[in-house]
Order: structure tokens, then sequence, then C-alpha cells
């Protein structure tokens, strides 16, 4: 499979820049992955396609506000994105600056606060703070927003780049489906009938670096820490005894409960994962999919290729462009149910 296979083309305008007004006031684009049929409804429209007895599994990670801004003690500018938190004083992090800080040197943060650069690791380097991580981020940090949201992040995003349920903090992306639900819809949910159970799959910058590589085959998936506990793993079971289907909120939901039953049983599992599904790759525990719409040529949608079939997937997203429907994370969603007998590219084409 080609790189070239899963682009499409998205007028600038599409992208959604801000949130709207109302978390569920968000449009739905309904694929039934068996038939490749399309539905255009509304995002509260979700309640009627589930069933009681169902079980909805959300990602609980909470954004830190990762993204700081200093210079080096030598003057020069630079940003910081965090990518993972070590321990209480270091972390991993993304730097940019003119030059790359040298193992020992300081750097000073806007805000008041300083780190050390203690080593480098690849493309990340390894931060000491003089003070614990957490509190700092949250009294001198900026909200991470994607690259494409071309804009400096406001106080709104602090609250509207955060699920209503997040809990355990450690992402520096959203688990952007989830940011349709309020409190209201959630009770909604739970009122049919539907459990819920929650992992944690902390999102890190990697999830918006391009694929560079032409067959898609060849490339390889940053890391990313998960959770599925004990307790999914029996919500689970016992949904799929009663007949019921699982319903992934968000691709991080899948990749959790995919991960974790890599050998084709869910098992508990904490850790780190680098599972990419893109077609011909099996899913074993998810049936249904709530995500928003992806960048092209992304391993995200690649895996929603995977999920709905290549042929209905591209469809559904060429429908949306023509729908002008509000791409990437503060924009619309989609509802897909899983096709049983997914077909590649090379088979489509």
């Amino acid at each position: 499979m080609r790189l070239s296979d899963f682009h499409f083309d998205l007028p600038d305008e599409l992208i959604a820049r801000h949130p709207l007004a109302e978390r569920r006031a968000s449009r739905l684009l309904c694929l039934d992955g068996p038939t490749g049929q399309l539905a255009h409804r509304q995002f509260v429209d979700l309640l009627e396609y589930l069933r009681p007895g169902d079980l909805m599994v959300f990602n609980n990670t909470r954004v830190i506000p990762a993204r700081l801004f200093g210079r080096k003690e030598t003057g020069g500018a630079l940003e910081v994105l965090v990518e993972r938190v070590v321990d209480e004083f270091r972390v991993l992090a993304h730097i940019r600056s003119s030059k790359s800080p040298k193992p020992g040197s300081r750097i000073l943060i806007d805000g008041g606060a300083e780190a050390e650069m203690v080593a480098r690791h690849d493309a990340l380097f390894e931060l000491r703070f003089a003070e614990p991580v957490l509190p700092l981020l949250q009294r001198v940090g900026h909200m991470p927003l994607p690259p494409y949201i071309d804009r400096p992040d406001d106080e709104a995003d602090r609250e509207r780049y955060q699920t209503v349920y997040a809990k355990r903090e450690g992402a520096v992306a959203a688990p952007t489906a989830g940011l349709h639900f309020d409190r209201p819809l959630l009770d909604a949910v739970a009122e049919l009938g539907v459990e819920t159970a929650e992992v944690t799959l902390h999102v890190g910058a990697g999830t918006f670096q391009p694929v560079r590589v032409d067959k898609i085959e060849e490339h390889v998936m940053h890391q990313e820490w998960l959770e599925v506990a004990p307790e999914v793993v029996a919500a689970v079971e016992a949904c799929k005894a009663r007949g019921g289907r699982v319903i992934a909120v968000g691709t991080t939901s899948v990749r959790s409960l995919e991960s974790a039953a890599r050998d084709g049983v869910l098992k508990p599992f904490s850790g780190d994962t680098d599972i990419f599904l893109y077609p011909g790759k099996p899913f074993h525990v998810v049936d249904a999919l709530v995500t928003n719409f992806h960048l092209p040529e992304s391993t995200l949608l690649m895996l929603v290729s995977a999920f709905a079939g290549y042929p209905e997937a591209m469809a559904a997203y060429r429908a949306a462009v023509a729908e002008k429907y509000r791409f990437f994370s503060y924009g619309d969603a989609m509802f897909i149910t899983r096709n049983p007998a997914p077909t590649g590219p090379e088979v489509s084409s």
C-alpha cells in the first residue's frame, strides 16, 4: 500500500480552528461498514444508534499544558513540547530552537521556572526541572493545540481541549472524539441501558507526525503509554456474552483495546504500545467507533480504512468534504460500524 492511497483534497476552510459553542452541536456522519451506507446526522443523534447492552469505552486521559516557551542560558529563544512525563521532576520533550541545547545546559522558562538538559534520546530531550513538573506546567504551560490549529492557545482551550471525563494527567493531545460529549449526553447514554468503561492512553505528540515512507507497511509507529484494567476486560467479556457491541470512543480507545488483545484475546495490559492498524490488520475487540475526521495520509485515516474498509472510508471522506463537515480536533464526528470483510486499496483500485 502506498501513502498516496490515503490522500484526499481538503479545503483549508474546512479545518476547525475553534470549537463550537456547545460540545454536542457537531454534525455526525454515520457510516455502516458492512453496506457502505452513509447518513448525515447531528451528534446527539448518536443515541439512536446505540442499543441497550452495548458497552462504550472512553479514554480518560487528561491533557496537560505541555507547551513551554523560554530561552537558553546563552539567550537563544526556544519552545519545549513535553512528550512524556518520566517522573516527578523529569520529562522527555521536543525542543525547537536555532541550536539544540547541550547536556548540562540550563533552560529558563517564561513565567519563572528552569530546567537542565540532561541527555538526548534520538529526537527527544530529557529535561530535569527544579520543581515538580505537573504543578509547574499548570502554572506556566500552554495547551498544546495541534499544529493545524495555527493560532495561540487561549483560556477557553483549557476547558474545551479536554473531555468532561478527563481524569489521568499525561496526554499532550486530546482524545478528540470525546470532546463532543457533555454531562447530559453521557447521562442519556446511561439511561438507554448502555454500559461504559474507561481505558487510559496518554496521547503523544507523535500522533501528529507525518508518515515519511511511501510504502506504509514500513512505517514505525511512535510509542504511547496505555492501561487496560482488569475491570475493563471483565466489562468487555460481559458485553460480548450478552450480545452487545463494544463501541470505542476515539481511535485511542481502539488502539488501547486492540493492543491489549494483540494475540486475539483481551487481557489486562499496562505499558507502551506501538500498534499500527492499517488495511489488512484484524480487530479483535471493537465493533463500532466514534471518531473525528483525520489528516490526509495519516495513520489514523489508515486505522479508519482498516475498520470500515478502504473504499467505504475514502468515499465517506469525499462525502464529508462535499458536505462541508468540519475537520480535525475541533471538528465534526463519525459513527462507524465495523466492516466484517474490509478490503484495502489494492483490491478496490
